[in-house]
């Protein structure tokens, strides 16, 4: 495996966990502001209609280099009829804005009914502030709970699809606890406890880091060599106590990662700048936009001979230059500015 195996897979464990984590950290405070009814409305203009149409467009147009290296063909109305049935409408990275709805669905539905029980929740979260092992104990244990059983007993790589929504059937539990995790904690004074920059969460990220690391090189040692198969068949211990030494390394990377990049963001962002504005103000659409400009850019440069690293930075580089400037014409234009 190469240096970018090494990372994808290290980003693989933990960056969904925290991007759900992160998709939950404003919904209390946007249900009390616009009322429930109106919020699932919203919900459903933001980001149901996005995914359903304009998601479904663009992976159109961005899974059609991989149709034609595949059948060397340019006829669109195959390529229309192999997207929709033989490869079952593929979503590509916006499956995770069809999910994020249904999850913004189920609590802005079943919120007003659990208020008084969720604000209970959320005035212990203080407690956490300055007690990251804490943290650690109780991320680690959730995430453990909802992920390993499901993952031991289906499969962890297991997806399911209908229609254009596609997940990881083996993550969707978790999933689900770490967005409503981020929803309990958003509904906390965060930035002044948990998430402030004189908490001990936020300073001690460092060292999260490095425990994610070591955590993330025993997984690997393990990918490499199957070291636990191997003691396994050497009767040594027991296939589920392999499987749980396993899911407890995996599930510890992502619980210090999550914790790591919280806290790094959070100290590398301290003030406000026009660049740090523009990117969040079109980070949606970005999230939409660039697996287009990533695929045609890998694309254009098959046909050079230059080594992976060059064609990393080219390609990311590219994509994020590409899709933030047409994010940004784009929320020119008043209607893509409604929805997106």
């Amino acid at each position: 495996m190469d240096w970018y195996g090494y990372i994808r897979n290290y980003n693989d464990i933990f960056f969904m966990f925290l991007m759900f984590f992160i998709g939950g950290l404003f919904l209390v405070k946007s249900i009390e502001k616009k009322g429930a009814i109106y919020f699932v409305r919203d919900r459903i203009k933001r980001l149901f209609i996005p995914f359903l149409f304009l998601g479904t467009i663009l992976m159109l147009f961005s899974y059609f280099p991989a149709y034609y290296l595949a059948h060397q063909s340019t006829n669109i109305s195959d390529y229309v009829i192999d997207f929709f049935t033989i490869e079952n409408w593929p979503p590509g990275p916006p499956w995770f804005i069809g999910v994020l709805f249904f999850f913004n669905l189920i609590l802005g539905i079943i919120y007003p009914l659990i208020k008084e029980k969720w604000n209970r929740h959320s005035d212990k979260i203080s407690f956490f502030t300055n007690r990251p092992v804490a943290v650690f104990a109780v991320l680690f244990c959730i995430t453990f709970i909802l992920y390993v059983p499901v993952a031991y007993c289906i499969g962890a790589g297991k997806w399911v699809s209908f229609g254009p929504l596609d997940f990881q059937l083996s993550r969707l539990l978790a999933y689900f606890g770490y967005f409503v995790l981020g929803a309990i904690v958003g509904n906390s004074d965060f930035d002044n406890h948990i998430f402030s920059s004189n908490s001990r969460f936020v300073i001690q990220w460092k060292y999260w880091l490095i425990v994610s690391l070591v955590f993330y090189s025993a997984v690997t040692y393990h990918n490499r060599t199957d070291i636990l198969g191997q003691f396994v068949d050497n009767g040594l211990m027991p296939e589920f106590v392999a499987w749980m030494i396993y899911y407890t390394l995996y599930v510890g990377t992502c619980t210090a990662s999550c914790m790591a990049f919280i806290g790094l963001f959070k100290t590398i962002v301290k003030r406000s700048h026009r660049l740090w504005n523009s990117l969040a103000e079109n980070a949606y659409l970005i999230y939409l936009l660039h697996y287009f400009f990533v695929l045609w850019g890998q694309f254009f440069l098959m046909k050079y001979e230059i080594h992976a690293l060059w064609k990393f930075g080219i390609v990311f580089l590219f994509s994020l230059a590409a899709s933030w400037i047409t994010a940004f014409c784009l929320r020119k234009i008043n209607i893509v500015k409604t929805y997106l």
